[in-house]
């Protein structure tokens, strides 16, 4: 019958209904445990920060999968974590918790029987707990140090069997965790950077120290060296720049292949019957003085960006005392990029 839907459209539309349906309800799972947070969760960073040892993370089938997740991020942003099966530890992995440690555990019915087991061997060796479950008044919870509660007021599973919003609350709650410790360990983006050496991350959070032309490679000159030296030193360097630097290596200008084109412009001695005269004068009459500059511990993503900010294609690198340290040229970052 015209004007009737067809069949595949209205299946698009049911997967589309219940699509929605999840997300809001697993938004809304974790909107609730803001209202949650207490006393409890300030302890327990406090716990996992002060510990001598490794937070140990732990759950049963999803919740596994989620603790997994979990100590991924913990030991990226700054806290020794690792995960530890419960079925494995009560078959002998128990020797890998040490005292120390502290153990992370989640359990959304805060009855799984692996981590009951688990549980009263912590007891004795004197390792404290950290549970996070979905029900307050359950055994688990009873038997903790410190309890979280990732409670929901239902899965986001049409049948409310699968768990989804209850593994997504528990997620979330691992990730603020893991993030109320990186500040309270003041972790930075050196700390993180040196964590991450690989990969799109680890180039982002490359510094230019990493990838900067340094010793011989970088063309420079002294103060009094002619015109026709610092032309030599560019050509053979083929950066299109050379430094300028006093006896003590510090940098004192620039002279670029586009200050030369100016010069020959705009400057008598540089050509016409003079016949280039200025290529025996002293560089430092010509050199562009204070130039931009970059220190060595500086991202190359800034290195970038200061670059195409001020339209120059290489940038010198320098200490704190302004002694001349490297170069980094456009090249070397777009190549960065690129891959």
């Amino acid at each position: 019958m015209a004007g009737r839907p067809s069949r595949a459209a209205a299946e698009s539309e049911r997967s589309l209904e219940t699509a929605r349906a999840v997300l809001e309800l697993e938004a809304a799972a974790i909107r609730g445990l803001i209202g949650q947070l207490d006393d409890s969760f300030v302890e327990a960073v406090r716990r996992m920060r002060d510990c001598r040892g490794r937070v140990i993370c732990t759950g049963m089938g999803k919740s596994g999968h989620v603790m997994k997740k979990v100590a991924a991020t913990l030991a990226s942003t700054g806290t020794p974590a690792l995960f530890i099966h419960p079925a494995e530890a009560i078959h002998g992995d128990l020797g890998m918790i040490v005292p120390g440690d502290v153990v992370l555990a989640a359990s959304t019915s805060g009855g799984t029987e692996e981590l009951l087991r688990m549980i009263d061997v912590l007891h004795r060796r004197g390792v404290p707990l950290i549970a996070v479950t979905g029900a307050a008044k359950s055994p688990i919870a009873e038997r903790a140090d410190i309890h979280l509660t990732a409670a929901i007021d239902q899965e986001a599973c049409p049948l409310n069997l699968a768990p989804t919003a209850s593994t997504t609350a528990t997620l979330a709650l691992g990730d603020a965790l893991a993030m109320a410790l990186l500040e309270a360990r003041g972790f930075t983006l050196e700390d993180f950077a040196t964590l991450h050496p690989g990969g799109e991350l680890g180039r982002r959070l490359m510094t230019v120290d990493q990838v900067m032309h340094r010793g011989a490679a970088v063309p420079r000159v002294g103060l009094q060296a002619s015109m026709r030296e610092a032309l030599f030193e560019m050509t053979e360097k083929s950066f299109g720049i050379t430094a300028i630097v006093d006896d003590a290596g510090g940098l004192c200008g620039v002279v670029s292949d586009g200050d030369l084109r100016r010069l020959l412009n705009t400057d008598p001695a540089a050509g016409g019957s003079a016949g280039g005269a200025f290529l025996d004068r002293a560089v430092c009459h010509y050199m562009t003085p204070e130039p931009k500059t970059i220190q060595p511990d500086a991202l190359v993503t800034v290195a970038l960006a200061a670059m195409e900010r001020h339209r120059i294609t290489s940038l010198f690198i320098c200490h704190g005392d302004g002694r001349l340290r490297g170069l980094v040229h456009i090249h070397d970052l777009w190549g960065l990029r690129r891959k």
